[in-house]
Order: C-alpha cells, then sequence, then structure tokens
C-alpha cells in the first residue's frame, strides 16, 4: 500500500452508449439522468437505494468489506443511450473532473464508471480523453481501474491510461456488481504487489449488437469461458469487448483487455495476442437471427388466442427500435401490424411518447380518448398513429429495479400511462428508456400472467428482465426499421474503420500488427 493512513479512492463516472445516427445527447439529458458531483455524489453512495450502476455499489460494499478506506467522490455523469454528446458539455465535464481531482489531494487509487463506447460531436473516443485526464492528474504510480460494458470500443490510447478494467461478462448484463467487486480486489492487489498493466488487441471485427448474445450454446458464452480459463495469479482479468457498431467511430472493433500484474506485462501481451486469434476464428459463428415483421406477427396472432395449458407466451423483440442502443423506443410498425392483424393479449412495453402519456393522464382511468401515438416527434422512423384507446392504468413512473441491468437502482420513466387498443396494450411512458425490469411494468400494475405477447422496445436486456415470463427459444428479434438496426451492410457509414467484417466481406487481420 503506498500510504500507512487510510487509503483514499476517487470515484467517478461518464457512462454513455452513443448511436452515430441518434440525436445529440444534451446536458439536460444528463441532468435528467445522473449527474453528480463532490458531497452530492458522495451522498448518493450512502443511499441505501442509491441511482448509481450496480457497479459502484458492488465497488464500495467490496472496499468497505476489505477494510477502512476513504470514498473520495469527484464527479459521476450518465444519459441514456443516443447520440454524441455535445461538445461543449463533454469538454467542461473533463475540465471539472480535473480541476476536482487536483483539489481532492494525494489518491491511492481511482476507481472510473464508464460505458466504453461514448462519442462527442468532435471526439471518437472520449473515454480516452478521461482516461488520459485522471492519469495526468494523479500520475503514474497510482492505480486507476475502470469497469466497462462489453460493448466498449477501447482503443489503445484509452487502455494506456489505466492499470486495470473488467468488463461485463454477462449480456444481458447482469454481473455490473460483481464488476465492481473484482475492479476493488484488483486495487487492493496492485496497492500489495505493484501497479499493473492493460494489453489490448484491436480486431477488425464489428459484430451486430444480437449476435453478441453470452448464453449456454453461443459463440460469445464459448469464448468466455475460455477468456476466464486464461486467468491466474499474473492475468488478472481477461476482458471481451465486442463493441457497439452504430458508435460509427474510428474506435470501433473488437477489443480484447488483459490485465496484468506488475512485471507481467509480456505474457498479458501474449495471452491478448491468443484470445484475440480464437475471436477472429470464430468470427463468422456471430449471427442474428430476425425473424421478418409479417412472421413475426403471425405467430403472435397464434400464441395471443391460444391456452396457457397449450402453449408458453413469447417475446417479440422490436430490435430496430432500442433505446438502449440509441433508439427512439417510439416507431410504430410492430405496433401497428399486430394492431392490424387484431392480435389479442398483447402488451407493448415500454412505449416512449411523453406527450401520449400526458394526455391519457389528462382524460383519467377508464376513459376512452383519441390517442395519437408520435403527435410530436420529429424523427424519421416515428410515424403518426391515431386510434380509440381506453385509459387503464396512470402512473408518476418511479421504480426500484428488481432484475437485469437496474437490479437495486431506483429510477424513473416519467408520466406514465397503460392503453388498451383492441387486444393490444402499450405502456406509454415519458422519459426514453428500453423495456429492462418487471418493475417497470407493474408501476402500471400489469399483470404478466395474463399476456401472452410481450412486445418488448429492446434489444436484449429484456432476456433478463423476463426469464421467468417465457423461455429463450420463444424470445423473438423482430426486424423491424429504427435507429438500431442490426442490419450493419445497410447504414450509410462515415468514420468506421474500413474494410472491416462483417460489414465488408474479405477482411484479414494480421495479429502481430494489432498488439500493445
Amino acid at each position: 500500500m503506498q500510504s500507512k493512513k487510510v487509503p483514499r479512492v476517487g470515484i467517478l463516472g461518464f457512462f454513455l452508449e452513443c448511436n452515430r445516427f441518434a440525436p445529440i445527447t444534451t446536458p439536460d439529458m444528463f441532468a435528467s439522468a445522473f449527474d453528480l458531483a463532490g458531497e452530492d455524489l458522495r451522498a448518493e453512495l450512502q443511499q441505501s437505494k442509491p441511482r448509481t450502476l450496480p457497479d459502484t455499489q458492488g465497488f464500495v460494499a467490496a472496499m468497505n468489506a476489505d477494510g477502512a478506506w476513504e470514498a473520495v467522490a469527484i464527479r459521476m455523469a450518465g444519459a441514456q443511450p443516443g447520440g454524441p454528446s455535445q461538445d461543449d458539455y463533454f469538454n467542461s465535464f473533463i475540465e471539472d473532473v480535473a480541476e476536482r481531482l487536483k483539489a481532492s489531494g494525494p489518491l491511492d487509487a481511482v476507481f472510473i464508471s464508464s460505458h466504453g463506447a461514448a462519442l462527442s460531436q468532435t471526439e471518437d473516443d472520449p473515454e480516452g480523453v478521461l482516461f488520459e485526464c485522471v492519469r495526468s492528474m494523479v500520475g503514474p504510480l497510482v492505480p486507476v481501474v475502470t469497469v466497462l460494458d462489453l460493448h466498449a470500443n477501447m482503443t489503445v490510447r484509452s487502455t494506456q491510461a489505466l492499470s486495470g478494467a473488467v468488463a461485463y461478462k454477462t449480456n444481458p448484463h447482469q454481473d455490473l456488481h460483481e464488476c465492481g467487486v473484482e475492479a476493488a480486489q484488483m486495487i487492493r492487489r496492485f496497492w500489495r504487489d505493484g501497479v499493473g498493466q492493460i494489453s489490448c488487441v484491436k480486431l477488425p471485427f464489428v459484430p451486430p449488437a444480437t449476435s453478441q448474445m453470452i448464453e449456454p450454446g453461443t459463440v460469445y458464452h464459448v469464448l468466455m469461458q475460455s477468456a476466464l480459463k486464461k486467468c491466474d495469479a499474473e492475468i488478472l482479468n481477461v476482458s471481451l469487448c465486442g463493441g457497439f457498431a452504430l458508435a460509427d467511430a474510428t474506435s470501433c472493433g473488437f477489443s480484447v483487455l488483459v490485465t496484468s500484474t506488475a512485471g507481467a506485462a509480456h505474457k498479458g501481451a501474449s495471452v491478448a495476442q491468443i484470445m484475440a486469434q480464437e475471436v477472429w476464428d470464430a468470427r463468422h459463428q456471430f449471427v442474428s437471427r430476425l425473424w421478418a415483421l409479417e412472421d413475426a406477427v403471425g405467430f403472435a396472432a397464434r400464441v395471443g388466442q391460444s391456452e396457457a395449458t397449450t402453449e408458453g407466451p413469447c417475446i417479440l423483440a422490436d430490435v430496430g427500435d432500442n433505446p438502449g442502443g440509441g433508439g427512439g423506443g417510439n416507431t410504430v410498425d410492430l405496433l401497428k401490424a399486430l394492431i392490424d392483424a387484431k392480435v389479442q393479449n398483447a402488451l407493448v412495453a415500454v412505449f416512449t411518447d411523453a406527450r401520449l402519456a400526458q394526455a391519457a393522464h389528462a382524460v383519467g382511468v377508464g376513459q376512452v380518448f383519441d390517442a395519437t401515438f408520435n403527435a410530436a416527434s420529429s424523427d424519421v422512423f416515428a410515424k403518426t398513429l391515431t386510434c380509440e384507446a381506453k385509459v387503464l392504468a396512470l402512473s408518476e413512473g418511479q421504480f426500484f429495479g428488481r432484475r437485469g441491468l437496474l437490479k437495486g437502482v431506483q429510477a424513473e420513466m416519467g408520466l406514465s400511462a397503460r392503453l388498451a387498443v383492441g387486444g393490444v396494450q402499450v405502456v406509454v411512458i415519458s422519459k426514453r428508456q428500453q423495456l429492462i425490469d418487471p418493475a417497470q411494468l407493474d408501476a402500471l400494475q400489469v399483470d404478466l400472467s395474463k399476456v401472452r405477447v410481450l412486445v418488448a422496445k429492446s434489444r436484449g436486456h429484456y432476456r433478463a428482465a423476463f426469464a421467468e415470463f417465457t423461455s429463450t427459444d420463444r424470445m423473438i428479434d423482430v426486424d423491424c426499421p429504427g435507429l438500431t438496426t442490426p442490419n450493419l451492410k445497410q447504414l450509410p457509414w462515415t468514420r468506421m474503420p474500413r474494410p472491416i467484417f462483417p460489414i465488408d466481406d474479405d477482411v484479414s487481420w494480421p495479429a502481430s500488427a494489432f498488439a500493445t
């Protein structure tokens, strides 16, 4: 340990997954989601139901369990996935972090809660800027460790400023708390044995998000098991970051990150090369299995009319309009198709339309009115749809996550309503987000036992949230239009490194050229 005093650990974070094709993420979007600093952040860390992500909760809990320490709250900011951050906001965030680090006095370590796929209007690697800022302020001998989403677009620049990294090992993401615990253990190991380092290998490979599920039988699961087996006394972590293609950034590409102990950098680089070769050799197995809209609606019509004793329920995922990847959560293609086909016992959740939610609150529960979806939207994918609807339930939208990514997190959807349009119910919310937790539906008194067809505005996190609702073989990704389409060959790339698989077919990878 660097000091005989109680160790002081800086805590900060920047959490934003960016879709280049989505609207700009504004300062107000951070303010309405999470942006706390100093004393306000310190107080939030001490709450019984904090709004911080579970990785930070796990880190704090593990540090508390392992001995005396002082949490030095710097600043944490995060927003719902969307377009690049405004430059002015991001630049001021970096300046503020630097000033707060300087004012905090000597630190013994820094923990950073990060996503890894952020953008600003002019910067493709904001995390690299943040990590370099932290390193420049604390010096070369202080451990700086981050927790990352496995969809991170990591760069050599960003990893060189870090001592260690822990990326999620699950998708849907259910292990954030455990990753925070691992980060705490890593810092204490660095205090004991010296500061480690990261070896990074980038691949010319951007698997679609729908092909990155980690469950038995998937290629990512096989690779993750191989990564875990490579860890030992010197190799502390092997992270496989599939990346986020929709960032359309120079930083895109699958990353293998290996954190090794002091003195084991050569071994770490070797393990990174070996693991990267395994990923490259398996690249053709990352396949999205999408159902055509017509086929999915036909299946839903049958399920909706069936009895629970003869056939289980199903989930249709509107993956092209996933708010968790920057989608608006407001396309009506699938909703309209279900209504037109007179599908019964279906629930669409969660549909973002603040004006419609407000209109439902204005008329009240039990009332019937002409509901216009997307009356105020300028989103090219968000077509207008007007139909007669009955208000079944209303809510202020507060919920406490109990499964998956938001387990243990206090969150809100804003003014919310549950509407009935024929045999289809729709949960309408005001604050854009994906269907990620059954607690969102609890807030609108949804009885899932009566739902036969659940339509999720989500790409994959609904799988963890609703694992008890139906089996994975009845969770169907539907090919619909939207900002988060997994059909990568169709998109107008402007900054994506080329050639890159699978956008380009003829791609080679000379392993020795990409290691650090």
